[in-house]
């Protein structure tokens, strides 16, 4: 104590003992008082500590919700991973009428087959008049008339083949008979192959749903080992016309790149389609990055890309890449979806967004002309770019930093505004890799190289000649039929007489 209080043996014992009373007193006090700081030093340490854990778990809880709020409107998962609770928003306003054909609209059964295209014809007369009784003769010459469609057996047409071997009688040769040249290697024909193809490369039935589709609807028994087979004589069919249809691609000016997973005996590969105007490539690869985008494109590419904002596609100069604008739309659903700055940043972007697309769709109309397009675009750009900065510094971290990516790629979003022809989404790859998705979630991919290598050949094809409006399966019936010896070539590049 008397250390504390800088005091000497001496001096405390010539202080009064009143003094040194109250000096004691004092003392024990502010021991007591130090105490109780430290103590509440302590304290106020834990509590800053719980402060710092509360607001980690309070940016957790906010991410997880995040997480949980996404969907195909607010980011790039697709429409298939929604739940099936979410109800989609409303893509315009309501009108204000009710649903189905308005008054005065006019309708669209289905119309009449001209006669000379009809089977049969079934002319109904009445005999005696439902008044009198009298005999009635004599046609009408504007019959009431209804045509019913019907679907016929469609057995399938089975042919034996019987080589025989006979002995020469001069010489002793046996001498076999050689099979027919246009004859199939194996125990299908063209159409029957060309079937398996359109039901599992064009409407993704499984094998097993293949073999039971073809026995119930055309008596052909089929094994799951046979349909692997004429999967396999389907794709050497389809090798040199998907060849020649890749090499047409990768000369277009415009493209649309996309790419998604595709699992080969549970490995993860890629499946990648480069789709232009008329024609389809799908490309299956072992990787992601920039060296198989490099790689599909050519080495000698010098047109313009519509790609998302994935970084596989950095390596392409800005004023050659555009930006999808349907990507981007989503990011600001995301930012308008998050609560402070980010909602209000948000909600300008889409409605900036909304007037992009409108100007767009009255290019695509014609009902304006290129000059006046980009005069009108012009002033979101500068809008756009101006909520993107303001984005930069917003309290959301998560837009801040989307933000950022996007200003670093700025001359990316205007691209198809400099290049007539060029459109500003993606939709077009992502429509080309819907069918491969639910392909891939319905199989779970595929069991070998081969197996892979028909995904691949029949999804160009398929994509191919419905974008041309060509019927896939007389086409594919052709190609079988070319690759059993038939002298008709098939070409899946559009016809240009």
């Amino acid at each position: 104590m008397l250390a504390e209080l800088g005091l000497t043996e001496d001096d405390w014992s010539q202080t009064p003992l009143a003094a040194r009373t109250a000096l004691t007193l004092l003392w024990q006090q502010n021991r007591m008082l130090q105490s109780r700081c430290a103590a509440y030093e302590a304290q106020v340490e834990r509590l800053q500590v719980q402060v710092t854990e509360l607001e980690k778990l309070r940016l957790e809880v906010a991410a997880l919700r995040q997480r949980l709020g996404r969907n195909s409107g607010n980011s790039s998962q697709p429409p298939s991973s929604d739940p099936p609770y979410q109800r989609r928003a409303r893509r315009q306003e309501a009108s204000g009428r009710k649903r189905g054909g308005q008054p005065g609209h006019p309708g669209h059964g289905r119309r009449l087959v001209p006669v000379e295209k009809v089977d049969q014809v079934v002319e109904l007369r009445p005999v005696s008049c439902r008044q009198c009784g009298s005999l009635l003769l004599g046609d009408d010459p504007r019959p009431l008339r209804r045509q019913i469609c019907e679907l016929p057996p469609a057995q399938a047409y089975l042919t034996e083949y019987r080589a025989h071997a006979l002995t020469c009688l001069h010489c002793g040769e046996l001498n076999t008979a050689a099979w027919p040249a246009d004859s199939p290697a194996g125990s299908f024909g063209p159409r029957a192959q060309a079937v398996v193809a359109y039901l599992t490369g064009r409407l993704n039935l499984s094998q097993r749903d293949v073999t039971e589709a073809l026995e119930v609807l055309h008596g052909l028994p089929l094994s799951l080992g046979s349909v692997s087979a004429v999967q396999k004589q389907v794709s050497a069919a389809l090798a040199q016309p998907v060849e020649t249809a890749q090499r047409f691609v990768a000369g277009q000016p415009h493209h649309h790149l996309d790419e998604t997973g595709w699992f080969e005996q549970h490995r993860l590969q890629w499946l990648w389609v480069d789709a232009t105007s008329q024609v389809t490539a799908f490309h299956l690869s072992p990787g992601r990055g920039k060296k198989q985008a490099q790689a599909i494109l050519g080495s000698k590419f010098a047109g313009a890309v519509t790609t998302d904002r994935y970084n596989a596609y950095h390596w392409l100069p800005d004023e050659r890449r555009q930006l999808c604008w349907a990507h981007l739309k989503r990011d600001f659903q995301a930012f308008a979806e998050r609560a402070g700055q980010s909602a209000e940043i948000g909600q300008a972007l889409l409605a900036e967004v909304k007037e992009l697309f409108t100007h767009w769709y009255e290019l695509r109309a014609e009902e304006c002309d290129w000059p006046d397009f980009e005069q009108a675009v012009r002033p979101i750009q500068a809008r756009v770019k101006q909520l993107l900065e303001q984005g930069t510094a917003c309290d959301q971290v998560r837009t801040a930093g989307t933000c950022r990516q996007i200003l670093k790629r700025e001359a990316a979003l205007w691209t198809f505004t400099r290049v007539e022809g060029l459109e500003p989404t993606n939709n077009t790859a992502e429509r080309s890799l819907r069918r491969a998705v639910l392909w891939r979630r319905k199989s779970f991919g595929t069991q070998s190289a081969a197996g892979s290598q028909f995904v691949a050949r029949i999804l160009t094809a398929v994509t191919t000649l419905r974008q041309q409006g060509r019927d896939v399966l007389a086409w594919l019936t052709a190609a079988c039929s070319a690759a059993a010896g038939s002298p008709t070539p098939c070409c899946l590049l559009p016809d240009t007489s």
